[in-house]
């Protein structure tokens, strides 16, 4: 299933940079690029990356060096490459890169979701992979006081995972279908290949539910293609129940490709 977007998180523009970009006597400014290697994340962890959930520290098959945080800007080619690899992993050029230029717009883009309703992408990021990092220096050649670093990293995207209340692929309540509500739903559940059998996913279901459970969600649901043995193993292991769908309803579904057959799944919030 592929929503139109994702909900990122954008770090604060410096008040220094800001000036740097409102005040032309800086545009006289010298400008280095230096190219380093070294860890995606300090050792002291930035605000805003968590380490899963208290919930996965209970779990001692999961991988520590794995981090699940919110997506940001910067992350938004990575996830669509994620989910394009894992969704659509036949595919070739040119249409391989269609689909991951059309999902990274999607990214960009942006999306509006109804009142009260929440959604987020959560990522799990490799913490130990070594990524490239551009160091930007900028300084007023009048000024030798004046020196000012931006930096860009790019991080290893190891899992991707979206989560909302929009119920979009949940059945209508009443005769005036009125939108559910106390129900989070997952969606886009994809680890890359080489990331695998670490524990990956289920540290993204945990923080999933701990998130729906900060929303004042009651339960958890998704779509499993009834194929992917290793996917329904895992959410059965989790506590998911398949739901019997009643004959002849015409329950909303996630349309990837043509012949693919779901089980609705559904699971209580965990309590903490």
């Amino acid at each position: 299933m592929m929503p139109p977007a994702i909900s990122l998180a954008r770090s604060p523009l410096p008040s220094s940079a800001s000036a740097y970009a409102l005040n032309p006597d800086l545009r006289s400014a010298a400008v280095s690029v230096r190219h380093s290697h070294r860890p995606s994340f300090p050792a002291k962890l930035a605000a805003g990356v968590c380490c899963a959930s208290p919930a996965v520290q209970l779990l001692p098959s999961l991988s520590p060096e794995i981090l699940v945080r919110d997506a940001r800007l910067e992350d938004c080619w990575e996830v669509a490459d994620t989910h394009c690899s894992s969704f659509f992993p036949d595919y070739t050029f040119p249409l391989d890169l269609v689909l991951r230029i059309d999902r990274y717009i999607a990214l960009l883009s942006g999306f509006s979701v109804p009142p009260g309703c929440m959604r987020t992408c959560l990522v799990a990021v490799n913490a130990n992979s070594l990524s490239r990092s551009i160091n930007i220096e900028c300084g007023d050649l009048r000024d030798a006081d004046f020196q000012e670093k931006h930096g860009l990293s790019k991080a290893s995207i190891a899992g991707i995972l979206t989560v909302d209340t929009v119920a979009d692929y949940l059945p209508r309540r009443g005769p005036l279908k009125q939108r559910r509500t106390g129900i989070a739903y997952i969606a886009n559940v994809a680890v890359r290949k080489e990331e695998r059998r670490k524990g990956i996913a289920k540290m993204l279901v945990a923080e999933a539910e701990a998130r729906a459970k900060s929303w004042g969600c009651r339960s958890m649901a998704l779509h499993c293609d009834v194929n992917n043995i290793a996917a329904l193993r895992l959410y059965k292991k989790l506590g998911y129940k398949c739901i019997r769908v009643p004959e002849d309803a015409k329950w909303p579904e996630p349309k990837i490709a043509q012949g693919v057959q779901y089980n609705f799944m559904m699971k209580l919030v965990p309590k903490m």
